[in-house]
């Protein structure tokens, strides 16, 4: 008797695991048909386009928005950022993104087939505005200069050429000293 109890809860656990969950059967876009235009900076708005054959033709498709602070959806502003559009006749969906004004870090934008479970993701990472001028800095050179530019070997050189002087000098004081007692 334990033997076939154990048998047969032996076969329900394999059952269990040999059969795929449903969470498996999502399909997913594919990042190559995935496109992030626009002014991706405080306040600008950024078009999130799923090329075609990423859902099924007509379906609806659920996008949202996470990240910090609250972005709008194709001119809909909410707390929690989510929006219901119907896929194009080629399975294409898009959706406007407008970045609030004190917008930083990455947003991301996930889309959902209603039909199809299937989910496209795009990151969005915000560019800071240069406070001076207003304008998009994408030189690098946005902060201050506070700093020393010399090159860090040539720091280096002089701070092991500072180091053997002192040690010359201690090395030749000891010596007078020695030869002065002797």
């Amino acid at each position: 008797m334990a033997r076939k109890t154990f048998a047969v809860i032996a076969l329900a656990i394999l059952a269990v695991f040999a059969v795929p969950a449903a969470a498996n059967a999502a399909g997913y876009v594919p990042a190559g048909n995935v496109s992030v235009s626009g002014d991706a900076v405080p306040g600008g708005t950024v078009t999130v386009t799923f090329a075609a054959g990423s859902f099924t033709p007509g379906e609806d498709v659920s996008f949202a928005c996470t990240g910090s602070g609250t972005a709008t959806l194709s001119a809909f502003k909410a707390a929690t950022v989510t929006l219901v559009k119907t896929a194009s006749a080629a399975g294409a969906a898009s959706v406007n993104v407008t970045l609030p004004a004190n917008a930083t870090g990455t947003y991301t934008v996930t889309a959902t087939g209603l039909s199809s479970g299937t989910v496209g993701t795009a990151a969005i990472t915000v560019t800071a505005i240069d406070a001076g001028t207003g304008a998009v800095n994408n030189t690098g050179g946005g902060l201050a200069s506070t700093g020393y530019d010399a090159p860090v070997l040539l720091i280096w050189g002089a701070g092991g050429a500072l180091l053997l002087g002192i040690a010359l000098v201690v090395v030749l004081t000891m010596v007078r000293r020695q030869r002065a007692t002797a």
